[in-house]
């Protein structure tokens, strides 16, 4: 127990940290798996999974004696050095997604700058493009982070608005709409940024064939795609990563959030030698990025993906979990969409914003997140299983009641 009730905790971080989120009314003290506790002893099934960090469900034993066993031993050297584990973790993603190699960073936001870097040198340095000319394909309602240049291409003016000038060199484009990419491609074009699902806009599922399609006209005009997996991937909407539901192979993966197992930040970018061997020593990299301990949980919080198979239990349980929402018929429901475990309940406006009913959700032991105002979000540890869904899903009937 925490020497502070919830009411205190909540009361000092209104006071002393900035403003900058706006939490849910709990405060979090002790997990495991897929439950939470607060000061007080209440307990509630976590359904956001820190925006999906925690696919492995929280402290999985294996990813924390990793961390463990690898905190007695080194935690960090800098990329001045070798380390033992960094290679290995190499390795093991590499062979994971299909790629010859792998940019290591920390955070999702680090892996698509690192991404946008790639396909700007890669522009230049082989496409040919005339310098600062390179443009890239954004898409409208993204969510890629929330450093300067990521907000550049923004088109949310809570994530945008007064923080220019800002980064040139990006189109914008309608999600789901190949007509308007083709129409955006010219000479200059190096890349295509996508998410295969766009999360934080609310679980917008595209149709079959857009991410197919956006292969083929990167293939046909010598684009580069680049696939920002940080929220979509590691077995979240019941596939390893969610581009594989359309069986392309893009040409750069961005990774970041369930690497790390939910206990570390660990993020990477994946492509083969001809895309990231543009960088050269000195040209890119972090202090951070590929530190042994952050290595030795990825390859942990990897096999536990694997070892559970975590990407079956994903689809299976999201498949059940959709079913489930969507026999409700509740008049408060527009629709319910996603893939695998991550799903998004669409409220009609009629019902009120989807805040007042997070809030009940939290009351009835449920943590779920909303997104956009009218859209529930539905994101559990993988590790959930059909008996706790079964219980969420008579909590969810009380409140959508």
């Amino acid at each position: 127990m925490t020497e502070y009730s919830s009411e205190k905790l909540m009361d000092m971080e209104h006071t002393y940290g900035a403003h900058n989120y706006h939490p849910l009314e709990v405060v979090i003290s002790k997990a495991e798996g897929i439950w939470v506790e607060d000061p007080e002893g209440k307990r509630y099934i976590d359904m956001l999974s820190a925006y999906s960090a925690v696919n492995q469900g929280h402290r999985h034993p294996a990813v924390i004696k990793a961390l463990k066993d690898q905190a007695d031993l080194l935690t960090l050297t800098s990329r001045a050095f070798f380390n033992d584990k960094w290679p290995i973790f190499a390795k093991k993603l590499a062979e994971l997604v299909g790629k010859e190699m792998v940019l290591p960073m920390n955070t999702g936001a680090e892996a698509v700058e690192t991404a946008l870097k790639t396909m700007r040198k890669w522009g230049y340095t082989v496409k040919g493009v005339e310098q600062d000319k390179a443009e890239i394909i954004v898409f409208e309602d993204n969510f890629h982070g929330r450093t300067t240049t990521i907000v550049s291409f923004s088109n949310d003016p809570v994530a945008h608005d007064n923080y220019g000038p800002y980064t040139p060199g990006f189109k914008m484009v309608p999600y789901n709409d190949l007509e308007a990419v083709k129409k955006a491609v010219n000479n200059n074009t190096v890349g295509i940024l996508v998410e295969p699902i766009q999360g934080e806009a609310g679980v917008v599922v595209p149709d079959d064939g857009f991410l197919k399609g956006l292969s083929e006209i990167c293939k046909d005009n010598n684009v580069l795609l680049a696939m920002d997996e940080v929220q979509t991937g590691f077995c979240r909407t019941g596939k390893m990563f969610a581009f594989m539901h359309e069986g392309i192979n893009p040409d750069i993966i961005i990774m970041g959030k369930a690497l790390g197992g939910g206990v570390f930040p660990v993020s990477a970018v994946a492509a083969d030698k001809s895309i990231l061997g543009v960088f050269k020593p000195g040209s890119h990299g972090s202090t951070f990025g590929g530190n042994p301990l952050g290595c030795a949980v990825a390859i942990a919080a990897i096999d536990v993906l694997l070892d559970e198979k975590l990407e079956e239990r994903s689809r299976d349980l999201g498949n059940y979990f959709m079913e489930q929402l969507r026999a409700m018929n509740s008049d408060k429901v527009e629709l319910v969409r996603g893939k695998g475990l991550l799903i998004g309940l669409v409220l009609k406006k009629s019902a009120g914003k989807a805040r007042q009913y997070t809030t009940k959700l939290k009351e009835s032991g449920l943590l779920c997140k909303e997104t956009h105002d009218w859209i529930i979000r539905f994101a559990p540890p993988l590790v959930i299983t059909k008996e706790d869904i079964d219980f969420a899903m008579g909590k969810i009937r009380e409140v959508l009641a």
